[in-house]
């Protein structure tokens, strides 16, 4: 049984990156099927890779500490959290005391190499219901920096000009409202 990724799908690549499914495409000379996805950390960028090498398992010779079967792992929507902030007990010198640390500090010795994304930004690019996209982006306030401001707008295809962080964000609210008025109303 070929396990076929479908848009929309989250997985994790075996050296612990998250990833989410654009499409399924087929090369239009060799009509090699590729799969086309998207990073969820760093700059997000698209990749495409053979659907053979994407759903391939992991070489266990070249990769030996890997406890990953595959290449890339379906990952539901519930577990992201769990791979971008796992709890992970390292022992300190003291052995009755334990420090506990997110999982990719660890793999990077204690420093983190790439921002991770905000957990409301990933809830966010996962619902389609307005509503609630909004009622995320209004419990981000306190939160919200000029990054996610514009994290948010290329989520909505749209471009927040620079300026004071409170103007963009009021215009980013006021670009969803109007999403959230127009596209639940839309006929199908």
């Amino acid at each position: 049984m070929e396990r076929i990724p479908k848009s929309g799908e989250f997985y994790r690549h075996f050296k612990n990156k998250l990833y989410q499914i654009v499409t399924v495409a087929e090369h239009s000379e060799s009509r090699e099927k590729l799969v086309i996805y998207q990073a969820l950390y760093g700059d997000y960028k698209t990749y495409a890779r053979p659907l053979e090498m994407f759903t391939s398992e992991v070489d266990h010779v070249k990769y030996p500490d890997v406890k990953q079967k595959y290449r890339f792992e379906k990952v539901e929507p519930g577990e992201i959290s769990e791979i971008y902030q796992p709890k992970v007990e390292v022992p300190t010198q003291q052995p009755e005391t334990t420090q506990i640390l997110p999982e990719a500090e660890m793999l990077s010795g204690g420093q983190s190499t790439e921002e991770l994304p905000e957990p409301g930004l990933l809830e966010f690019l996962d619902t389609d219901d307005w509503d609630m996209k909004y009622n995320i982006l209004v419990s981000l306030r306190d939160k919200m920096t000029d990054k996610l401001v514009d994290d948010f707008a290329v989520a909505l295809d749209i471009v927040i000009p620079e300026g004071p962080l409170d103007k963009r964000y009021e215009e980013l609210k006021n670009c969803l409202r109007t999403r959230q008025k127009f596209e639940s109303q839309r006929l199908r």
